[in-house]
Protein backbone atom coordinates (compact mmCIF):
# COMPACT_ATOMS: atom_id res chain seq x y z
CA UNK A 1 0.00 0.00 0.00
CA UNK A 2 1.81 3.22 -1.21
CA UNK A 3 -1.02 5.85 -1.01
CA UNK A 4 -2.75 6.61 1.81
CA UNK A 5 -3.96 10.34 1.30
CA UNK A 6 -8.07 10.03 1.55
CA UNK A 7 -8.10 6.59 2.21
CA UNK A 8 -9.55 4.90 5.36
CA UNK A 9 -8.56 3.52 8.40
CA UNK A 10 -10.39 1.24 11.05
CA UNK A 11 -7.63 1.14 14.03
CA UNK A 12 -8.78 -1.20 17.18
CA UNK A 13 -7.26 -0.12 20.83
CA UNK A 14 -7.49 3.51 18.75
CA UNK A 15 -7.24 5.12 21.73
CA UNK A 16 -4.33 4.87 23.81
CA UNK A 17 -0.70 3.29 22.97
CA UNK A 18 -0.15 2.05 19.83
CA UNK A 19 -3.88 2.58 17.85
CA UNK A 20 -3.77 5.87 19.09
CA UNK A 21 -0.37 6.52 17.11
CA UNK A 22 -1.31 4.73 14.32
CA UNK A 23 -4.29 6.89 13.92
CA UNK A 24 -2.32 10.15 14.94
CA UNK A 25 0.45 9.00 11.95
CA UNK A 26 -2.93 8.23 9.49
CA UNK A 27 -4.17 11.13 9.71
CA UNK A 28 -0.84 13.29 9.03
CA UNK A 29 -1.08 11.28 5.97
CA UNK A 30 -4.24 12.72 4.96
CA UNK A 31 -6.34 9.23 6.40
CA UNK A 32 -9.58 9.00 7.29
CA UNK A 33 -10.14 7.31 10.55
CA UNK A 34 -12.37 4.37 12.47
CA UNK A 35 -11.67 4.12 16.07
CA UNK A 36 -12.24 1.56 18.42
CA UNK A 37 -11.92 1.11 21.94
CA UNK A 38 -13.31 -0.60 25.21
CA UNK A 39 -12.18 1.92 27.32
CA UNK A 40 -14.95 5.07 26.90
CA UNK A 41 -13.06 8.03 28.67
CA UNK A 42 -9.78 7.26 26.52
CA UNK A 43 -11.49 7.31 23.60
CA UNK A 44 -13.51 9.97 23.81
CA UNK A 45 -10.51 11.73 24.53
CA UNK A 46 -8.35 10.89 21.28
CA UNK A 47 -11.62 11.43 19.13
CA UNK A 48 -11.82 14.87 20.48
CA UNK A 49 -8.02 15.09 20.07
CA UNK A 50 -8.16 13.89 16.41
CA UNK A 51 -11.20 16.32 15.65
CA UNK A 52 -9.23 19.17 16.84
CA UNK A 53 -6.19 18.75 14.65
CA UNK A 54 -8.75 18.25 11.46
CA UNK A 55 -9.29 14.61 11.12
CA UNK A 56 -12.57 12.91 9.91
CA UNK A 57 -12.97 10.34 12.90
CA UNK A 58 -16.03 8.02 13.46
CA UNK A 59 -15.37 6.34 16.97
CA UNK A 60 -16.62 3.45 18.67
CA UNK A 61 -16.92 1.77 21.78
CA UNK A 62 -15.73 -1.88 20.64
CA UNK A 63 -14.72 -5.06 22.83
CA UNK A 64 -12.98 -6.92 20.18
CA UNK A 65 -14.10 -10.41 22.21
CA UNK A 66 -17.46 -9.91 21.01
CA UNK A 67 -17.80 -10.23 17.07
CA UNK A 68 -20.70 -7.69 16.99
CA UNK A 69 -18.79 -4.65 18.30
CA UNK A 70 -16.44 -5.58 15.77
CA UNK A 71 -19.21 -5.57 12.79
CA UNK A 72 -20.75 -2.53 14.31
CA UNK A 73 -16.97 -1.10 13.43
CA UNK A 74 -17.16 -2.42 9.79
CA UNK A 75 -20.45 -1.02 9.68
CA UNK A 76 -19.63 2.76 10.57
CA UNK A 77 -16.74 2.54 8.33
CA UNK A 78 -19.04 1.81 5.57
CA UNK A 79 -21.81 4.25 6.60
CA UNK A 80 -19.33 7.03 7.01
CA UNK A 81 -17.15 6.92 4.74
CA UNK A 82 -17.59 4.23 1.96
CA UNK A 83 -14.40 1.57 2.07
CA UNK A 84 -12.07 0.35 4.21
CA UNK A 85 -8.15 0.30 3.21
CA UNK A 86 -6.21 -0.07 6.63
CA UNK A 87 -6.82 -2.31 9.37
CA UNK A 88 -5.29 -2.44 12.66
CA UNK A 89 -6.35 -4.93 14.70
CA UNK A 90 -4.68 -3.58 17.51
CA UNK A 91 -6.14 -4.35 20.89
CA UNK A 92 -4.19 -6.66 23.36
CA UNK A 93 -4.34 -7.32 26.73
CA UNK A 94 -1.13 -8.33 29.24
CA UNK A 95 -0.90 -10.96 31.73
CA UNK A 96 1.55 -12.95 33.09
CA UNK A 97 3.14 -15.75 35.79
CA UNK A 98 2.98 -19.40 36.17
CA UNK A 99 1.41 -21.26 33.84
CA UNK A 100 -0.44 -23.50 36.00
CA UNK A 101 -1.75 -20.97 38.02
CA UNK A 102 -3.80 -19.07 35.26
CA UNK A 103 -7.74 -19.73 36.03
CA UNK A 104 -9.77 -20.47 33.05
CA UNK A 105 -11.15 -16.69 33.42
CA UNK A 106 -7.97 -15.51 32.81
CA UNK A 107 -7.25 -17.71 29.63
CA UNK A 108 -10.44 -16.22 28.24
CA UNK A 109 -10.01 -12.69 29.20
CA UNK A 110 -6.45 -12.80 27.34
CA UNK A 111 -7.51 -15.50 24.34
CA UNK A 112 -10.98 -13.80 23.84
CA UNK A 113 -9.05 -10.09 23.21
CA UNK A 114 -5.61 -10.88 21.53
CA UNK A 115 -6.84 -13.88 19.71
CA UNK A 116 -10.38 -14.17 19.28
CA UNK A 117 -10.50 -10.02 18.59
CA UNK A 118 -7.98 -10.31 15.67
CA UNK A 119 -9.92 -13.40 14.31
CA UNK A 120 -12.75 -11.01 14.31
CA UNK A 121 -10.91 -7.99 12.15
CA UNK A 122 -10.01 -10.45 10.22
CA UNK A 123 -12.97 -12.74 9.54
CA UNK A 124 -15.07 -9.37 9.09
CA UNK A 125 -13.24 -7.04 7.11
CA UNK A 126 -10.61 -9.18 4.59
CA UNK A 127 -14.14 -9.85 2.82
CA UNK A 128 -15.28 -6.06 2.84
CA UNK A 129 -11.85 -5.00 2.01
CA UNK A 130 -12.31 -7.36 -1.22
CA UNK A 131 -15.46 -6.31 -2.43
CA UNK A 132 -14.07 -2.84 -1.93
CA UNK A 133 -11.40 -3.79 -4.34
CA UNK A 134 -14.03 -4.95 -6.51
CA UNK A 135 -15.30 -1.43 -7.03
CA UNK A 136 -11.99 -0.24 -7.44
CA UNK A 137 -9.53 -0.56 -9.94
CA UNK A 138 -6.78 1.09 -8.55
CA UNK A 139 -7.70 -0.87 -4.56
CA UNK A 140 -5.07 -0.69 -2.15
CA UNK A 141 -5.28 -2.18 1.17
CA UNK A 142 -3.07 -3.95 4.36
CA UNK A 143 -4.15 -5.83 7.05
CA UNK A 144 -1.53 -5.15 10.65
CA UNK A 145 -2.20 -7.32 13.27
CA UNK A 146 -0.87 -6.30 16.49
CA UNK A 147 1.42 -9.22 18.00
CA UNK A 148 4.80 -8.88 19.65
CA UNK A 149 8.03 -10.35 20.35
CA UNK A 150 6.18 -12.78 22.91
CA UNK A 151 4.61 -14.62 19.38
CA UNK A 152 7.96 -15.30 18.64
CA UNK A 153 9.78 -16.24 21.85
CA UNK A 154 8.64 -18.18 25.05
CA UNK A 155 9.54 -16.10 28.32
CA UNK A 156 9.21 -17.80 31.49
CA UNK A 157 6.08 -16.33 33.62
CA UNK A 158 4.08 -15.13 30.85
CA UNK A 159 2.72 -18.34 29.10
CA UNK A 160 -1.10 -16.88 28.63
CA UNK A 161 0.29 -14.20 26.72
CA UNK A 162 2.97 -15.89 24.98
CA UNK A 163 0.13 -18.28 23.33
CA UNK A 164 -1.78 -15.76 22.52
CA UNK A 165 0.42 -13.60 20.73
CA UNK A 166 1.77 -16.85 18.94
CA UNK A 167 -1.08 -17.73 17.51
CA UNK A 168 -1.24 -14.04 16.35
CA UNK A 169 2.07 -14.67 14.27
CA UNK A 170 0.68 -18.22 12.93
CA UNK A 171 -2.88 -16.12 12.07
CA UNK A 172 -1.01 -13.75 10.11
CA UNK A 173 1.57 -15.58 8.11
CA UNK A 174 -1.63 -17.76 7.14
CA UNK A 175 -3.78 -14.66 6.01
CA UNK A 176 -0.58 -13.69 4.37
CA UNK A 177 -0.36 -16.63 2.43
CA UNK A 178 -4.08 -17.09 1.52
CA UNK A 179 -4.21 -13.26 -0.12
CA UNK A 180 -1.08 -13.99 -2.39
CA UNK A 181 -2.97 -17.48 -3.54
CA UNK A 182 -5.47 -15.65 -4.34
CA UNK A 183 -3.80 -12.18 -5.97
CA UNK A 184 -5.65 -9.80 -3.53
CA UNK A 185 -4.45 -6.39 -3.90
CA UNK A 186 -4.19 -6.75 0.60
CA UNK A 187 -0.82 -6.79 2.29
CA UNK A 188 -0.40 -8.24 5.61
CA UNK A 189 2.20 -7.54 8.56
CA UNK A 190 2.49 -8.53 11.59
CA UNK A 191 3.82 -6.17 14.17
CA UNK A 192 6.10 -8.19 17.18
CA UNK A 193 6.93 -4.90 19.75
CA UNK A 194 9.17 -6.11 22.64
CA UNK A 195 8.93 -3.29 25.72
CA UNK A 196 7.41 0.01 24.76
CA UNK A 197 5.90 2.44 27.18
CA UNK A 198 2.04 1.76 26.26
CA UNK A 199 0.25 1.41 29.40
CA UNK A 200 0.05 -2.87 28.62
CA UNK A 201 1.03 -3.17 32.14
CA UNK A 202 -2.06 -2.12 33.52
CA UNK A 203 -4.46 -3.93 30.90
CA UNK A 204 -5.87 -5.03 34.16
CA UNK A 205 -7.51 -1.70 34.07
CA UNK A 206 -9.94 -2.82 31.53
CA UNK A 207 -10.98 -6.57 32.54
CA UNK A 208 -14.09 -7.31 32.29
CA UNK A 209 -16.47 -7.49 35.57
CA UNK A 210 -17.48 -10.65 34.17
CA UNK A 211 -14.16 -12.19 33.85
CA UNK A 212 -12.69 -11.07 37.46
CA UNK A 213 -9.57 -12.71 39.44
CA UNK A 214 -9.78 -15.52 41.27
CA UNK A 215 -8.75 -14.17 44.50
CA UNK A 216 -5.46 -12.32 45.15
CA UNK A 217 -2.93 -12.32 42.62
CA UNK A 218 -0.12 -15.49 43.35
CA UNK A 219 3.45 -15.02 44.10
CA UNK A 220 4.83 -15.46 40.35
CA UNK A 221 1.80 -13.04 39.02
CA UNK A 222 2.89 -10.40 41.31
CA UNK A 223 6.33 -11.13 40.06
CA UNK A 224 5.49 -10.63 36.31
CA UNK A 225 3.83 -7.38 36.60
CA UNK A 226 6.24 -6.22 38.44
CA UNK A 227 9.53 -7.30 36.11
CA UNK A 228 7.47 -6.35 32.88
CA UNK A 229 6.05 -3.08 34.68
CA UNK A 230 9.65 -2.16 34.67
CA UNK A 231 11.04 -3.08 31.83
CA UNK A 232 7.78 -1.56 29.70
CA UNK A 233 8.02 2.06 31.42
CA UNK A 234 11.97 1.69 31.21
CA UNK A 235 11.43 1.58 27.32
CA UNK A 236 13.59 3.63 24.98
CA UNK A 237 11.64 2.90 22.16
CA UNK A 238 8.45 5.22 21.92
CA UNK A 239 4.82 4.26 20.70
CA UNK A 240 5.60 7.01 17.92
CA UNK A 241 8.63 5.36 17.22
CA UNK A 242 6.77 2.19 15.99
CA UNK A 243 3.90 3.83 14.36
CA UNK A 244 6.20 5.51 12.44
CA UNK A 245 8.08 2.18 11.54
CA UNK A 246 4.91 0.32 10.72
CA UNK A 247 3.87 2.85 7.97
CA UNK A 248 7.37 2.32 6.63
CA UNK A 249 6.28 -1.46 6.41
CA UNK A 250 3.46 -0.96 5.02
CA UNK A 251 4.95 1.15 2.21
CA UNK A 252 7.54 -1.64 1.20
CA UNK A 253 5.02 -4.04 1.97
CA UNK A 254 7.12 -5.97 4.66
CA UNK A 255 5.46 -8.47 6.70
CA UNK A 256 7.47 -8.73 9.51
CA UNK A 257 7.58 -5.66 12.01
CA UNK A 258 10.54 -6.08 14.93
CA UNK A 259 10.99 -2.63 17.21
CA UNK A 260 13.81 -4.30 18.38
CA UNK A 261 15.97 -6.37 16.00
CA UNK A 262 18.63 -7.16 18.76
CA UNK A 263 16.24 -9.54 20.49
CA UNK A 264 15.86 -11.21 16.81
CA UNK A 265 19.03 -13.54 18.33
CA UNK A 266 16.90 -15.41 20.64
CA UNK A 267 14.56 -16.19 17.71
CA UNK A 268 17.83 -17.29 15.75
CA UNK A 269 18.48 -19.64 18.85
CA UNK A 270 15.36 -20.76 19.69
CA UNK A 271 15.24 -21.99 15.43
CA UNK A 272 18.70 -23.75 15.93
CA UNK A 273 16.92 -25.59 19.31
CA UNK A 274 14.53 -26.51 16.70
CA UNK A 275 16.42 -27.65 14.02
CA UNK A 276 18.93 -29.06 16.53
CA UNK A 277 15.70 -31.16 18.13
CA UNK A 278 17.70 -29.93 21.15
CA UNK A 279 15.88 -28.94 24.57
CA UNK A 280 14.80 -24.98 24.64
CA UNK A 281 18.02 -22.82 25.58
CA UNK A 282 17.85 -20.79 28.71
CA UNK A 283 16.50 -17.52 27.45
CA UNK A 284 18.34 -15.78 30.72
CA UNK A 285 21.78 -17.34 30.09
CA UNK A 286 22.97 -14.14 29.06
CA UNK A 287 21.25 -12.11 31.80
CA UNK A 288 21.65 -14.36 34.72
CA UNK A 289 21.07 -11.89 37.49
CA UNK A 290 17.18 -11.25 35.68
CA UNK A 291 16.75 -15.20 36.20
CA UNK A 292 18.35 -14.85 39.50
CA UNK A 293 15.70 -11.56 40.73
CA UNK A 294 12.49 -13.72 39.11
CA UNK A 295 13.67 -16.86 41.06
CA UNK A 296 13.82 -14.59 44.25
CA UNK A 297 10.48 -13.04 43.83
CA UNK A 298 9.03 -16.59 43.74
Amino acid sequence: MKNFQGKVAVITGGASGFGREFALKAHALGMKLVLGDVQQDALDATTAELRGLGAQVAALRCDVRQSADVQALADAAMREFGAVHLVFNNAGVGFGGLLWEASEADWDWVMGVNVSGVVHGVRIFTPLMLECAKRDPAYEGHIVNTSSMAGVLCPPVMGVYNVSKHAVVALTESLYHDLALVQAPIGASVLCPFFVPTGIHQSHRNRPQDMPMAGRPTASQMAAQSMVSKAVTSGKVSAQDVAELTFAAIAEERFYIFTHPQALDGVAQRARDMVAQTNPADPYAATPQVRDALRAML
